[in-house]
């Protein structure tokens, strides 16, 4: 009973292992079935349709041989102001026939844009550091494609620069750059765009080199140096006012203005300065002819009958003495060495208003101590102090 058991077991258990090797064998040749024409469903989609969302490979920016040394400047730093800085070119992919319905991809460049575009500026211009130096603000830097005829593809470049000079006291508009090209190519060639970008980043430094080039020695932007001359008003009335002039003392006449019968003086003068300047730029060097008028208004300043003598009119002239020698330290302050070439207007401005502020001061210091000429001794020490500084200045003899 056992062996025969056994032998029926056995039957059956090399059966059940041979059934269940053909149902193997059939469910496999089902999923290589399944396999085959997955795949071939699959070639037929890719030959109708290109894959086009594979993200597509950077641009490699290349150094451009320029025709021109730079004698006037080199690029001290790149800025980027773009607008847009998700990539640098939208194009279609490189794909023997291009589809209806393809879409560009984003292409940025290699090493990212402004990495690329420093070094790009970098070997393509010498960095002569004695020059002067000048920053690039890239407003825009783009490339678009959209689909031509016949299957070719459009492409546009559009390049946008400003131009600075970078100074201590900061940066200085220059000029702008906008330009650009146009290319069209086959759906399968890429090759152009890096070249055309190339060149019309090019085309903004050979810009900027014929700028620069030409408005080095005119350009008060460029300028290099400062030089002051100092003019004298040379007639001594017009109109309404006297101008100072050492060997031509105050008169009496001068004053005519009627007296105030309220005032407690017996004379009183109206004294100031004022200054006008020109500007040229020679070589690069601003020229700045200052004409310093120190003057007297007539009809501001009055006397009263009993008050016309000597020592009253010696009082008057010290007030336009001291208007005098104010002026001349102001001429001081603005020496070139006092001044910057981006700022030298300003500063003379400001350096005129704190000389107006010391001659009101020292002329009040002036009729204090004097007691409005009432104490002689500090007249004459007056006298001696004006005399003394207005031959120190030059002014006097």
């Amino acid at each position: 009973m056992h062996i025969l058991s056994g032998k029926v077991r056995a039957g059956l258990r090399v059966e059940l292992v041979r059934v269940g090797l053909r149902r193997s064998f059939r469910s496999l040749g089902v999923l290589v079935l399944v396999l085959v024409l997955a795949l071939m469903s699959s070639s037929g989609q890719r030959s109708a349709k290109p894959a086009l969302h594979k993200v597509a490979e950077p641009l490699v920016l290349r150094a451009e041989r320029l025709p021109f040394t730079p004698q006037e400047f080199y690029i001290a730093d790149v800025i980027d102001e773009r607008k847009d800085r998700k990539a640098v070119a939208y194009l279609f992919p490189a794909v023997a026939v291009l589809p209806a319905g393809a879409t560009v991809q984003p292409v940025n460049l290699q090493g990212g844009e402004l990495p690329a575009i420093k070094e790009f500026v970098k070997l393509s211009l010498p960095q002569n550091r004695k020059l002067r130096p000048v920053v690039i603000r890239l407003q825009e830097c783009m490339v678009r494609e959209t689909p031509g005829e016949k299957g070719s593809i459009n492409g546009r470049v559009v390049v946008r620069l400003a131009f600075d000079l970078q100074r201590e006291s900061g940066r200085v508009r220059l000029v702008e750059y906008s330009g650009g090209a146009r290319y069209v190519r086959s759906a399968s060639q890429r090759g152009m765009v890096e070249p055309t970008l190339r060149q019309s980043l090019a085309g903004g430094l050979q810009y900027l080199n014929t700028w620069m080039n030409n408005e080095a020695g005119r350009s008060e932007k460029l300028a290099t140096g400062i030089q002051v001359n100092f003019l004298e008003q040379p007639q001594i009335v017009i109109d309404d006012t006297v101008h100072y002039h050492v060997n031509r003392p105050l008169t009496w006449n001068d004053f005519t203005g009627q007296p105030r019968k309220a005032s407690h003086y017996a004379a009183s003068v109206f004294p100031g300065f004022s200054y006008q300047g020109n500007t040229s730029v020679v070589n690069g060097i601003i020229h700045l002819d200052v004409t310093l008028n120190v003057f007297m208004v007539q009809s501001s300043s009055w006397v009263k009958p009993m008050a016309r003598d000597d020592y009253s009119l010696n009082h008057e002239q010290r007030h336009f003495d001291i208007a005098k020698l104010v002026a001349e330290r102001f001429k001081k302050r603005i020496a070139p060495q006092n001044l910057t070439v981006e700022n030298y207007n300003s500063e003379i401005q400001y350096q005129y208003l704190e000389a107006y502020r010391e001659m009101n001061r020292m002329q009040e210091l002036y009729d204090g101590e004097t007691r409005h000429s009432l104490d002689s001794l500090e007249q004459q020490r007056w006298n001696k102090k004006i005399d003394s500084e207005l031959r120190a200045l030059g002014v006097k003899k």
